[in-house]
């Protein structure tokens, strides 16, 4: 379950930025997370639940973002929204479509104290 390891990272990045910005609790955090990111959201929150355990995330509320997966038709020249990484252009029909968006995963933003 690799999603513990992204919250174990996630807790890093909040434990250094409390240091940085001299807050003392985490009280949400907002991930963006793109469909094609590999992630398990229901495994996510559940080891998300684990790891903050006794740290300044404790209780912290987790929202997660779901972003869509963008694209670039190249036929059509323009930006597009499709479902998954191979779909065609919901346009023209092309499958010549370079993906711009929906790996993401990343810290929003956090509500601190």
């Amino acid at each position: 379950m690799h999603e513990m390891s992204i919250c174990e990272s996630i807790v890093s990045v909040i434990e250094r930025q409390a240091v940085a910005q001299s807050f003392s609790r985490v009280n949400l955090v907002r991930l963006e997370i793109g469909p094609l990111a590999g992630v398990e959201l229901q495994a996510l929150r559940f080891s998300f639940d684990v790891v903050t355990r006794g740290g300044i995330a404790e209780n912290a509320r987790l929202e997660v973002i779901e972003m869509p997966v963008a694209g670039w038709c190249m036929p059509c020249a323009k930006p597009v929204t499709v479902a998954e990484r191979y779909d065609p252009c919901p346009d023209c029909g092309s499958y010549q479509i370079q993906i711009t968006g929906g790996e993401e995963l990343r810290i929003k933003d956090m509500e601190v104290d």
